[in-house]
């Protein structure tokens, strides 16, 4: 780690000296420059990307079509520091910077926050659904790397996802369609999608209306031996998202933003380890259902000093999944048939935001608000086995005489029902002084109080385990999360930052506990970033760097573990762990032609204290050990050629990844990444508006394990894909 600071260190004073002086092979005072300036938002306000005292990352409209991308598999691993869990669609999950404990799904909040135009997507409790926005007519994908606790609250404790959609406009028609047609390797069938877009002028420059719908086909690629179906995890996609803008005046906007999106999974995406790579072995499928309805409204009014924002919205989810546990248990002997195990659950979120964001240009910029959020959730876990009723009725004896309509209704021999109600309320602001020019200082800082009022129940079952209806009453919560920020920016070519900041967790309960013999409680965790960094441009921005070098020292983890032979997850707290690394990006563009870019993470995640395991030998992991999934390099390069000015307009891109070795869970011998993919993609503009795309991805088949919360099975990487894109937009 000395020698990456070292180099860190280095650069960064090579990049001063640079950076002040005239741009090799322009005048200083050339402004016809190759990079255009990215506006992010993802500090709720409109900020170049090139000046936010943090490490924060852009992926446009042009690179997700430049990837041919359609869900975060295709292009959030692209971004330095990032690693997806890519298991279940629909719950897997982005994991920044290392901060996680399982390479599955985590059992309370993520360790990641996810939003749609900064309207949170995720709930304070157990995320049923994680969004995950086709890419489809989105204007960016912004991702904040550390904890962004101050402006976003619970749940962001390694980062925070920002999806920016196009909203409606009002100055023009425009249109949009795209066809894709591809062939995976392994699939019996073709996979295929259909996208739409049209945006209508309602009133002109005042009124207008934009809508978006999909559906998309993704066919399987793993055989399912039990079953007997090959390519058996097909996934359908559909969805549709809707914008109403008004704008009755120059300083007033009112914004309806709606959106639905559901996933169909026919069966679940896991490989057997002792099977043949990409196969499969169940009784019945293990499929999963999600969905999410959002809808929200924004209202904007800017006055002389500052702009007020209004923010509401009502999120509802729903998560139904069934999961077939004779692939580590076998067929009941009393029945012979395959113990089930599934869950059904339901969230309601509501969400209210107002704050003021100054307007002046003078020394001191601001932004203050507060915000309030409501979750009412619940939940049903099961487990079922057909016929079991009929052999509880006919062997009375060995059930103490309870007939199977108590103890096992309709097959189910286990029933948990889990609710949780929680509020949360707090107030934010952060403040920046221009000391000098080139000298900026920000002070944030988040006061917030949570209630979370949790239930667990545990029904009469067939096991014969003492049910309960467990009520603690209300768990309160208050702190104040600070942030502090030093920005030094000489010149517009370069600028420094050093930046602490803070992220947390609210706690819960553990839904099997007490089948399981687990603790029946967890609390709260945070984690705490200590970063520097640095932006520079070279040869009159040809060449451009951002370069960060953080410590993040995470207390009271909640752990995702599982108990041994049922592999029931539970969460716990126990130690610390501290993080530690570097993360370069570079971009390159000597000619109108070409451009590359390249990212390098280097992270070294690890526990700083033992953490508590009663089923692992020793009783815990030892400090030292690495966190799940934390692979120490990751890097990922993109190379691109466009000819705008000879026919056809032809672009053609390679981009490569790399990722690590890592384990995959704590105490596991078996490890995910230590792969290559690279991909291909080739595009021509046959007429004006309209485009032809030819893609080919993971174009060497690399086989890979994504996760494996269990080292007996895992998701693995998708074989190669070859497709074809149609395009038409008109504006």
């Amino acid at each position: 780690m000395r020698n990456f600071i070292q180099l860190y260190s280095t650069t960064a004073v090579i990049a001063v000296a640079l950076a002040s002086a005239p741009a090799l092979g322009a005048d200083a005072g050339d402004d016809d420059v190759l990079f255009d300036e990215i506006i992010v938002t993802a500090n709720k306000r409109e900020q170049s990307l090139r000046d936010v005292p943090g490490s924060i990352s852009a992926v446009g409209q042009s690179d997700l079509k430049a990837l041919s991308a359609q869900s975060l598999s295709d292009y959030i691993t692209r971004v330095p520091g990032v690693v997806f869990n890519d298991y279940q669609p629909g719950v897997s999950e982005v994991v920044i910077r290392g901060i996680a404990s399982t390479t599955y799904h985590e059992a309370n909040q993520a360790t990641t926050g996810y939003y749609l135009n900064q309207i949170p997507l995720i709930e304070p409790g157990f995320p049923l659904v994680i969004p995950d926005v086709d890419a489809f007519d989105l204007k960016q994908v912004e991702v904040l790397r550390g904890p962004q606790g101050t402006l976003f609250g619970s749940s962001s404790l390694g980062g925070a996802i920002n999806y920016v959609v196009n909203e409606a406009d009002a100055s023009g028609y425009a249109a949009a369609f795209e066809g894709t047609v591809s062939s995976t390797r392994r699939a019996g069938e073709a996979s295929y999608a259909i996208k739409a877009m049209a945006n209508i002028p309602i009133v002109s420059d005042q009124l207008a209306l934009r809508v978006t719908a999909l559906q998309r086909d993704d066919a399987g690629y793993l055989d399912n031996l039990g079953t007997g179906e090959d390519g058996s995890n097909d996934l359908t996609v559909r969805g549709v998202r809707g914008s109403l803008v008004w704008t009755p005046s120059a300083e007033t906007t009112v914004s309806v933003l709606s959106m639905y999106q559901e996933y169909g999974l026919d069966d679940q995406t896991y490989a057997l380890f002792d099977m043949d790579r990409y196969e499969r072995s169940t009784n019945v499928d293990e499929y999963q259902d999600t969905q999410f309805f959002l809808n929200s409204l924004t209202i904007e009014q800017d006055f002389d000093f500052a702009t007020l924002t209004l923010v509401g919205s009502h999120t509802e989810k729903e998560n139904d999944l069934a999961f077939d546990d004779s692939v580590f248990l076998g067929m009941d002997p009393r029945t012979d048939t395959a113990q089930l195990s599934g869950s059904a659950g339901k969230s309601k979120t509501d969400y209210l935001e107002a704050r003021l964001t100054s307007n002046s240009e003078s020394a001191l910029s601001w932004i203050i608000g507060a915000n309030y959020t409501k979750l009412k959730s619940n939940s049903t876990d099961g487990v079922r086995i057909p016929g079991i009723a009929a052999y509880i009725d006919n062997n009375p004896g060995e059930f103490g005489d309870q007939p199977s309509s108590v103890i096992a209704p309709d097959d189910f021999t286990q029933r948990t029902v889990s609710s949780n109600e929680v509020k949360e309320l707090a107030l934010f602001g952060e403040a920046s002084y221009d000391f000098t020019e080139a000298l900026t200082l920000t002070l944030g800082g988040r006061v917030f109080e949570y209630k979370s009022t949790p239930r667990l129940q545990f029904l009469p079952n067939a096991a014969l385990i003492d049910p309960f209806d467990y009520q603690p009453g209300a768990d309160k919560k208050s702190d104040f999360i600070p942030k502090v920020s030093l920005t030094y920016k000489p010149t517009d070519n370069f600028m420094a930052y050093a930046l602490y900041s803070e992220g947390f967790r609210i706690g819960g309960v553990n839904v099997y506990a007490i089948a399981a013999g687990t603790p029946l409680t967890f609390e709260s965790d945070t984690t705490k970033n200590y970063e520097i960094g640095t932006r520079f441009d070279l040869l009159d921005k040809v060449l451009s760097f951002d370069i960060s070098a953080y410590h993040i020292k995470w207390d009271n983890i909640q752990a995702r573990l599982f108990t041994p032979v049922t592999f029931n997850a539970y969460t716990t707290n126990g130690g610390g762990a501290k993080v530690d690394g570097v993360e370069l990006t570079a971009v390159l563009r000597p000619t109108d032609n070409v451009s590359f870019s390249t990212n390098l993470t280097y992270t070294d995640a690890r526990l700083s204290d033992l953490l508590p395991d009663s089923f692992a030998v020793g009783g815990g992991y030892a400090e030292g050990s690495r966190l799940p999934g934390s692979s120490e390099w990751m890097m990922s390069n993109q190379l691109d050629f466009s000819f705008e000015d000879v026919a056809l307009k032809p672009r053609f891109g390679i981009a490569h990844r790399y990722l690590s070795d890592a384990p995959v869970a704590f105490g596991a011998v078996l490890e995910k990444g230590g792969y290559h993919l690279v991909d291909l993609n080739a595009s021509f503009e046959v007429k004006e508006g309209l485009e032809v795309v030819l893609f080919a991805k993971n174009i060497f088949d690399e086989y890979g394990i994504l996760n494996a919360p269990f080292s007996f099975a895992g998701a693995v990487t998708r074989p190669r894909t070859i497709g074809a894109t149609l395009r038409f937009a008109l504006n």
